[in-house]
């Protein structure tokens, strides 16, 4: 499940969780992106010496490897800018492709509460397409979009779609998960996933309040495009 940053990456993470034939992964690429990148995230130090910083070694595993607990199926919660220009990309066609989006405005809104001066790799948008487009290249069967706010809006429908699209049955389980942490979350989840943790279902959808900084108009725009080009994709 390829998604940027402040979408509902964790809780669709969560949903999956919940199926008793899955297994889930997060963020398996983070401590490859910090230190090849030195960006200067909360706990960056903790993430680097707590996960694997060698990419190809990390591919094998969500690739070669069984899939942990012997489930059946391997969810792996993705960030779309991880995916930095010197990995390779042919591992990524062993895999059933999946893609959350969210309407940038969104996006940009929660990130600057953050970060108020992203850049737009940071978003994620731009390498979302690439990864997008590299298998739709490869591949002569569509892979699943699925748009945030559509799963907010009516998570039973859509979930349910998501599971046919990829051909597995729709389980009622994904629609609800006991709150807390899990063992199966990044070391980073104390820092990030109060609200998560906190959950039990997906939220409910509302508009988010504020407008785009004039400072971010441009990165708004390019992150806009990206989206407009995923979205007549999406599942309905």
């Amino acid at each position: 499940m390829w998604s940027g940053p402040r979408n509902i990456s964790t809780a669709m993470m969560r949903s999956w969780g919940n199926r008793p034939d899955t297994a889930v992964i997060d963020e398996p690429f983070y401590a490859y992106y910090l230190e090849r990148t030195a960006k200067n995230h909360p706990m960056a130090a903790e993430v680097i010496a707590s996960g694997e910083t060698n990419w190809q070694t990390v591919a094998e595993q969500l690739t070669k490897g069984p899939i942990p607990g012997d489930k059946r199926i391997f969810f792996q919660k993705q960030m779309t800018h991880h995916l930095l220009p010197e990995m390779g990309r042919d591992w990524i066609g062993g895999l059933t492709n999946c893609f959350l989006i969210r309407d940038p405005r969104e996006v940009i809104l929660s990130y600057i509460k953050k970060n108020p001066e992203p850049a737009l790799e940071d978003l994620g948008f731009v390498q979302q397409c690439q990864i997008f487009d590299f298998v739709r290249n490869r591949s002569e069967l569509m892979s699943p979009v699925i748009d945030a706010d559509d799963v907010l809006k009516n998570p039973d429908r859509m979930l349910g779609l998501l599971c046919d699209a990829i051909g597995v049955p729709f389980d009622k389980g994904m629609l609800s998960w006991p709150p807390g942490l899990r063992d199966t979350d990044g070391v980073w989840a104390k820092h990030w996933y109060d609200a998560v943790a906190k959950s039990t279902s997906f939220g409910p959808y509302a508009p988010r309040d504020g407008t785009i900084p004039d400072s971010l108009s441009d990165i708004y725009q390019k992150c806009r495009e990206c989206y407009q080009r995923l979205s007549p994709h999406k599942l309905k």
